[in-house]
């Protein structure tokens, strides 16, 4: 009797993760992309800048964006692909 052996190929994806932090109540969102942080108004009216400005001034791991209402920072969320 033959046995058949099966491997799957798990490959790692990173998606870029945006995580805003706002300072007075400690609440947390995450977004998928600067654009859908943006769309959100609970954040928009905090942030006291511009989107295409806010893209300018670029945000990193190492660089967080900042200001008396919020931190914005730039992370990745590591997932595998199951297919």
């Amino acid at each position: 009797m033959k046995k058949t052996i099966f491997v799957l190929l798990m490959l790692k994806h990173n998606r870029t993760l945006i995580h805003v932090e706002l300072k007075d109540t400690h609440e947390h969102y995450y977004f998928g992309s600067v654009a859908a942080m943006f769309d959100d108004s609970r954040v928009r009216d905090l942030l006291a800048i511009k989107y295409q400005t806010f893209r300018t001034k670029g945000l990193s791991e190492s660089c967080p964006y900042e200001n008396e209402h919020l931190i914005v920072r730039k992370g990745f969320l590591e997932t595998i692909d199951h297919s």
